[in-house]
């Protein structure tokens, strides 16, 4: 299994969470920590000509002005996100972890973890980005966009650290949740945490035997999960399961059972994602 952690860091409040969590992942599997911050296209210098119809010197002048502007502003923007990793790895390294690196890319976002995600075992993001700090409902942007992209389980940070001992696991029997049971039965980080599997819906025979196959293979793995049956709608009861009983961690499927797969996120994931105030681990 590939040892990385890839943590996307870009200044907002949930950066300092997204590194935590980073480094509780590393502390309990041995992986090591990648710090990324991307640089958008629209923090790339400006293109265009604001020269107008200026004849002859005076638009050569203006020419030069402007690039040098350019020039000063490319710099100042790749100082902030320099200024960026450094505070991020100073957090990372303050809980215990020595093996860090950092990477400072350009371009967009889910191009660039196209290009290096085969060398992570996990990818973390905060729930929102710098731009939707103060808006409540909204998920950031490219946390849709990478997990519909991403082949590796995505880490969704809440907005702060806090310590994990306890996981709900949305079970509900479609390819995506068989193989986040499967990570848990294979990956370090689960190890002496407490899990319990639930499926939200009808009991009925076929769905007992998808949880005591799921109970089977985290058992062989020396995990002894519980199980649970709940009817309701999953985006409520397993909100409510969070809250009531103090789960530190969800994981689930980004798409569900019954959805044919495309170009959005299953609606119980996006809604558990705007909801939960815990993290969330997708697997698609």
């Amino acid at each position: 299994m590939t040892s990385k952690i890839i943590a996307l860091v870009d200044g907002s409040i949930y950066s300092e969470s997204v590194c935590d969590h980073a480094a509780w992942i590393a502390t309990r599997t041995g992986a090591t920590v990648e710090l990324i911050h991307v640089l958008g296209r629209r923090e790339a210098p400006g293109t265009r000509d604001l020269s107008g119809s200026i004849r002859l010197g005076a638009r050569s002048a203006l020419l030069e002005e402007l690039a040098e502007l350019d020039a000063q502003r490319a710099k100042l923007v790749s100082h902030r996100g320099r200024a960026i990793l450094e505070d991020a790895r100073a957090i990372v390294d303050r809980d215990g972890v020595t093996d860090i690196t950092t990477r400072l890319r350009h371009g967009d976002i889910v191009e660039a973890i196209g290009e290096i995600e085969d060398e992570a075992r996990v990818i973390v993001i905060g729930k929102r980005g710098e731009a939707a700090d103060f808006a409540r409902g909204h998920l950031g942007s490219n946390l849709e966009r990478i997990v519909r992209a991403a082949h590796r389980p995505v880490f969704v940070a809440s907005r702060a650290f806090a310590p994990i001992e306890r996981v709900l696991v949305a079970y509900d029997g479609g390819r995506s949740a068989m193989k986040a049971v499967d990570h848990i039965a294979r990956s370090p980080l689960f190890a002496g945490l407490a899990v319990t599997v639930v499926t939200v819906g009808a009991e009925g025979a076929a769905v007992r035997k998808g949880l005591e196959d799921a109970s089977a293979l985290l058992k062989a793995a020396g995990i002894d999960a519980q199980t649970r049956i709940v009817e309701g709608r999953p985006e409520e009861m397993l909100g409510r399961l969070v809250d009531d009983e103090g789960f530190g961690m969800l994981v689930m499927g980004a798409y569900g059972h019954s959805r044919v797969r495309s170009l959005v996120i299953g609606s119980t994931t996006t809604e558990m994602m705007r909801s939960c105030k815990v993290p969330v681990l997708l697997f698609r």
